[in-house]
């Protein structure tokens, strides 16, 4: 695991931190052994940093790390804030046939189209087909070796700007792939290139303007 400072705060954060919007459950149903499971073994890989809100499950993820830290010795941070962020999701996991497959009460499903809250927050504003596209293009530049999702962020941390990226997991195998991608090698600059391609021809056009 990469550690890096965090702003002016002294903490050396691991550099793929711990979201826990996922574990709250507005993600689809969570079992909450393996939610704990998965919050223990971030921290066995090397996890110190654990992103939290009340907004997620409606305190669900705190509890679970409260939980977390009162059973672990080792020294981790736990940023805990109100209101909601924006954060780039990975389809890898799903494609046209289960496109109406998320829960009911799953924002996936009932916040497409910004019904409820910002629209950014669910499939970050790109519509669902788009982006379904779009990963397809992206596994024909995936390097051998890395799964979309280690891709994806391997890619965030190539960039100075990014202290950390903060993906979730709601089980000890999404832990696993997602943690072990900070130790993976930096892309090539034709992979970058590539994949910056894709974004200009397929993602910009449809986010760009809402800034």
């Amino acid at each position: 695991m990469q550690y890096r400072e965090l702003g002016r705060t002294g903490w050396k954060v691991s550099a793929l931190s711990f979201g826990a919007w996922a574990i709250g459950g507005t993600w689809g149903p969570v079992d909450e052994s393996g939610s704990m499971a998965a919050l223990v073994r971030a921290v066995e890989l090397g996890v110190t940093f654990f992103d939290t809100a009340d907004v997620y499950g409606d305190g669900r993820s705190e509890r679970l790390l409260a939980k977390l830290r009162k059973e672990t010795r080792e020294p981790i941070h736990i940023a805990t804030k109100a209101g909601r962020r924006l954060n780039p999701h990975v389809t890898e996991g799903y494609n046209r046939k289960n496109l109406t497959a998320f829960a009911a009460d799953d924002h996936r499903a009932f916040n497409r189209e910004g019904a409820a809250f910002d629209r950014g927050e669910t499939f970050s504003g790109v519509d669902y087909a788009t982006g379904l596209q779009a990963v397809e293009e992206l596994k024909k530049i995936c390097p051998q070796g890395m799964s979309l999702t280690q891709f994806a962020l391997r890619w965030i941390l190539m960039f100075d700007a990014v202290t950390c990226a903060i993906p979730g997991a709601k089980r000890p195998s999404q832990a696993e792939e997602n943690f072990s991608a900070a130790d993976l090698p930096p892309l090539s600059e034709e992979t970058m290139q590539a994949a910056r391609s894709i974004y200009d021809r397929m993602i910009r056009p449809l986010v760009h303007h809402y800034w």
